[in-house]
């Protein structure tokens, strides 16, 4: 009989091997789900924990959008690495307390031999940059939004609001990622400090409108607190200005943040560094290892030139914490939102190490190689590929759905009802509704490529023969 491990071990091994053999999603009622799960735990009587593993796989194998699947053309959720998986497991079994530096010297060291690595790939100094790991992006934007308060501010941690002598203006575009609003509200900035900026017809920031923006602003006592530059876009890969905006912030004394989120890994991969120059003039960069790196959830990364505005945000006394370890270490509650912290670096210190930097780098291409490889794909079957970026983000339209003959909701619901594959639609820069892939998975090939457009053509014909029958009638 094997042991609870020996089927958690098996479990891993088949998922994995298994996965392209799954459907990626089974669409099933919320109440289904429910009754299911309230059906089989009642959570009074013990049950058996290899019971127990074995009830709980099935249920997400059967009621979860598989993201790690190689035909899943979605939100950054990749498939993950083995050696990740690894990672997590020994953080968790150790249950290591990062807190301070004294209570896991290990851990510590080898987020700080991670971050260190990571940090010359942005091109900052390791030796002058101050780096953590973080939950995700939202709280390493955060972490930026309190350094760039207590760099220009210096008061502002101990006195808060009244330190601030105008009002605070954050600069993002309506591509920028959405977490700049909870943040302005989470801190007490508002959300009327986050001004949407104009976007060029490629769905960038317009610099030229962002220094009038800012003139304007300064003019009416308005102080142009950051600029957030993005690596990325969440919906359409796009790579702002990033050396114009580091000038614009410059000359208007803002702090520049780069939310490189997702196209951070780029830096990895010398065919595509290039689309993220001037990355390295940023004040403070904002980088997840479980996007494009493949490391299981969560793994943020918060990096800043400026130490010593990080410690004013964060630093805190308390008697009962351990004593720090000397000038060479650092305790992560001094210099983080968190306090309690899980050895998070720990899966991708695991990832990099076991596939090596010129590996790691080819695993990176290859996303951007098929998402080159679905352009073309599309461009051969009809449809329009309406972003320009080298990251493998595609978003594309059809003139069926330009002219109304079919939606993306519709298509979208066709696709979803099969489950063979799995993407999404959005509006980029306010204007039109188009449909969205992106390479997620290492695993992905030519084969799910052509799959994916057989998917979609299938979904357009479909729609298109339904609408043209018009509505029925009893």
């Amino acid at each position: 009989m094997l042991t609870v491990w020996e089927s958690i071990a098996r479990e891993i091994e088949d998922f994995t091997a298994r996965i392209r053999t799954l459907p990626v999603l089974r669409l099933v009622p919320p109440r289904a789900v429910r009754e299911e799960v309230e059906s089989t735990f009642d959570l009074a009587a013990p049950v058996p924990l290899d019971d127990l593993t074995r009830k709980v796989a099935a249920l997400f194998r059967a009621h979860s959008v598989q993201v790690t699947h190689p035909r899943y053309f979605g939100l950054f959720n990749p498939s993950v690495s083995e050696a990740g998986i690894v990672g997590d497991t020994l953080a968790a079994v150790y249950n290591a307390q990062l807190a301070t530096w004294s209570h896991s010297p290990a851990a510590n060291e080898l987020e700080r031999l991670t971050l260190r690595h990571l940090t010359r790939r942005l091109g900052l100094d390791p030796d002058s940059t101050i780096a953590n790991f973080t939950s995700g992006g939202l709280e390493a934007n955060m972490s930026a939004v309190l350094a760039a308060l207590a760099h220009r501010f210096p008061l502002f941690a101990e006195d808060g609001a009244s330190a601030i002598g105008a009002r605070p203006v954050i600069y993002v575009t309506s591509e920028s990622h959405h977490s700049f609003l909870k943040i302005a509200r989470m801190i007490g900035l508002g959300a009327k400090a986050v001004c949407e900026a104009t976007t060029t017809s490629g769905f960038a920031f317009d610099v030229t409108a962002l220094r009038e923006r800012i003139h304007d602003d300064m003019a009416r006592g308005r102080c142009a607190l950051m600029i957030v530059g993005t690596a990325g876009t969440t919906g359409g890969g796009i790579v702002d200005p990033l050396p114009a905006l580091a000038d614009i912030a410059r000359e208007s004394n803002a702090w520049f943040h780069v939310d490189a989120a997702w196209g951070g890994a780029a830096v990895m991969a010398p065919r595509l560094r290039p689309a993220l120059a001037g990355i390295e003039r940023a004040d403070s960069v904002t980088w997840d290892a479980h996007k494009w790196m493949s490391a299981p959830m969560g793994a943020g990364m918060f990096f800043c030139r400026h130490p010593e505005a990080v410690h004013r945000a964060f630093d805190a006394a308390a008697s009962y914490m351990p004593s720090d370890a000397g000038a060479e270490t650092v305790d992560a509650y001094n210099t983080t939102v968190q306090w309690s912290r899980r050895a998070i670096g720990l899966k991708v210190f695991m990832s990099l190490a076991e596939r090596g930097e010129d590996a790691f780098a080819r695993q990176i291409d290859h996303h951007a190689h098929m998402g080159d490889r679905l352009r073309s794909k599309l461009a051969a079957a009809g449809w329009i590929v309406v972003n320009e970026t080298v990251l493998p983000v595609i978003c594309f339209t059809h003139d069926d759905i330009r002219s109304g003959r079919v939606s993306t909701g519709r298509i979208l619901n066709t696709i979803y009802t099969r489950g063979n594959v799995w993407i999404s639609d959005v509006v980029l820069g306010r204007q039109e509704r188009v449909l969205r892939a992106c390479i997620t998975s290492f695993r992905t090939e030519d084969e799910d490529l052509d799959y994916l457009i057989e998917e979609l053509d299938l979904a357009r014909r479909l729609d298109k023969a339904s609408l043209a029958q018009g509505p029925s009638h009893v």
